[in-house]
């Protein structure tokens, strides 16, 4: 366990968790108290030791003072100003301190597209919900000063995504304190975020296919608080309404142990994920009992804490677990994974509030095997009761509008499956092994998935495309408990490889690893295993090993099917991809192929028909039927 002075946990009260609020209360007070030696002169910024981000230092520094200044005001706030004096003192200091030009460690001024703009917004919001205890208690020409350089966000172009309700937050603030802003730039960032309302309660984080945390931490986030900052009901209904279906949907993205699914970028920021959980019960908005909501919640955060996120320090580091670059992205600083204070959002609801009180209550995936359809993301998932893992089938999230069309795609949106307990390679290769479909040329060559062509997402099934040159592939998955069933309708040019891998599993020591007849299997010593088996089609099955590739481990192993030659035109080939803790390869489903048509007789006795032609399709009986 990383973070000390825990209390003893709560086994009555949190029966899955033992984790209660003085949990969390005592996690933030440690994540506080550990950034105190880096603070500088008057508690102006918080220079974290680690890598810096393509801002610079003092950009970097000024995030480190609001990233957990916004961490402090859901502890200050939740606690009605009732914490150590110092507290308060401290974020009062680096208030009046970074906002006078005059000081060594004075705030940058607020620029065109600039990340200050970001660290604006977690002021704004921070001064919201402590106004009684910090602004209202600065002297006039203190609060005069914030108010100036908050104001410097009046006017300023921002990219087209989650970076507009920053603007909002800002100027909503400004407008409840008698500063100036702009309305009509409030009225338009609202706007703009309705265009990207894909239905569903799913938002793409800008125009596109933009699937990832971000529909939670930052689209659903900020305007629910901004509805709350200004009072404005009819926003909030209509807010509330769609949390409330996004939360039906994803209280299933954790895992029993409270592993979150490893998907998209900033997953550095780790429990932020579960920020839309308490907004649900916050704003009132929640499908979830309030047991429930606390037990994936606390889930979540003592998941991490178990697993070095914060350090032996205290800190949190750019890394999943620990330390780990790759996943970082070039606009990330040392103090970057401090959003991740956006999880202490619960804190802002009362010590006698349900979610506090009610007994823990299971979670979906502590009840029995669980199986979606997420039409407006494009994504399938599936978890099963016996591991408590979770995989996402991704046939929708592409981050297409964003892409560098000539860079390598980005492993955390293009892949096919993700899950909560494995992660992409990020290693040199242009899109690894690991759940990808590559049509190999003779050069050696892979085709690359840039571009996802979604063309269904049903009760178990999901099909998508890409191209990439002479290459077309055509994707479905069936998925039943723990595996996947993909069939790829490849049309390329004679002579080509076809290779589909499978989950890349990472572990501290090299798994265990071994490749049968028609079966590739990696296995941690915990028991956990990556398969894939190949069913139609294929040659043969193998696996490939790296070190330092992957968040969840140094060493990782993943397990494909190729097929040494594809014969020209058009071809199908059926593999089962599989994660799940056991000691057993997967049984292999009966698979028969006439033309487009395929049937998988599964394990269980049911059968899926899955046809080809046009648009892809599955007949499958329902379960007892």
């Amino acid at each position: 366990m990383s973070l000390s002075g825990l209390p003893t946990p709560d086994d009555e009260l949190s029966g899955h968790t033992g984790w209660t609020r003085a949990h969390w209360e005592a996690a933030a007070d440690h994540l506080l108290a550990s950034v105190l030696p880096y603070a500088t002169k008057d508690f102006a910024q918080f220079r974290l030791p680690g890598r810096a981000s393509r801002s610079g230092p003092v950009s970097d520094g000024l995030e480190g003072f609001a990233r957990t200044f916004l961490l402090a005001a859901f502890r200050i706030a939740g606690a009605g100003g009732a914490v150590p004096p110092a507290l308060l003192e401290r974020y009062a200091s680096g208030l009046t301190a970074g906002t006078d030009p005059a000081h060594p460690y004075a705030w940058p001024a607020l620029a065109d597209m600039s990340q200050q703009l970001v660290e604006a917004a977690s002021v704004a919001l921070a001064l919201h919900e402590t106004r009684p205890w910090l602004f209202d208690r600065l002297s006039p020409p203190e609060r005069e000063r914030v108010v100036t350089w908050l104001a410097g966000f009046t006017g300023r172009r921002t990219p087209d995504n989650n970076w507009v309700m920053f603007q909002v937050v800002v100027e909503q603030f400004l407008a409840e304190v008698g500063g100036p802003h702009e309305p009509a730039e409030i009225t338009g960032g609202l706007e703009r975020v309705e265009e990207w309302y894909a239905g569903e309660g799913w938002y793409s984080d800008g125009k596109g296919k933009n699937f990832d945390y971000y529909c939670g931490w930052a689209m659903h986030l900020y305007p629910s608080l901004w509805a709350r900052m200004a009072r404005d009901t009819a926003r909030q209904e209509l807010y509330a309404e769609r949390l409330r279906r996004f939360l039906g949907q994803y209280q299933h993205f954790f895992a029993a142990d409270g592993a979150p699914v490893h998907q998209g970028r900033s997953l550095t920021y780790r429990f932020a994920t579960v920020a839309p959980l308490w907004l649900g019960a916050l704003t009132g908005a929640s499908p979830l009992t309030p047991g429930r909501t606390r037990r994936i919640a606390s889930g979540v955060l003592r998941h991490f804490a178990e697993r070095g996120a914060p350090d032996e320090r205290g800190l949190l580091t750019l890394g999943w677990y620990g330390p780990f670059p790759p996943v970082a992205q070039d606009y990330s600083g040392p103090a970057s994974p401090y959003w991740a204070g956006k999880a202490f959002l619960g804190l802002l609801l009362p010590p006698e509030h349900p979610v506090w009180t009610d007994a823990e209550e299971a979670a979906p995936v502590d009840l029995a095997d669980q199986a979606l359809a997420m039409p407006a993301p494009g994504w399938l998932l599936h978890a099963t009761r016996a591991d408590g893992v979770v995989r996402l089938v991704n046939h929708g999230s592409d981050r297409d509008r964003v892409q560098d069309p000539h860079g390598p795609p980005d492993p955390h949106y293009l892949k096919f499956a993700y899950t909560s307990h494995t992660g992409p390679e990020l290693g040199e290769r242009p899109h690894g092994v690991d759940n990808h479909l590559a049509v190999i040329a003779p050069d050696g060559t892979p085709s690359l998935r840039r571009h996802i062509q979604p063309l269904a997402v049903s009760d178990r099934f999901a099909a998508s495309a890409y191209r990439d040159g002479p290459v077309r592939v055509v994707t479905a998955s069936i998925v039943d408990g723990p595996s996947e069933i993909r069939i790829h309708q490849v049309t390329a040019p004679a002579g080509h490889r076809v290779r589909d891998g499978g989950h890349a599993l990472a572990a501290a020591l090299p798994p265990e690893v071994s490749v049968g007849e028609g079966v590739a299997l990696a296995r941690r010593p915990d028991g956990l295993s990556s398969a894939v088996r190949a069913l139609h089609g294929y040659t043969g099955t193998g696996l490939v090993t790296a070190r330092g590739t992957n968040a969840f481990g140094a060493h990782s192993a993943t397990p494909y099917a190729v097929a040494d030659a594809h014969p020209g035109g058009t071809a199908l080939y059926v593999s089962l991809v599989h994660l799940a803790v056991t000691r057993q390869p997967p049984p292999a489903p009966d698979v028969r192929v006439r033309g487009d048509l395929v049937v998988v007789t599964l394990p269980g006795g049911q059968t899926a028909t899955v046809r080809l032609d046009g648009v892809p399709t599955c007949e499958r009986p329902a379960p007892g039927a």
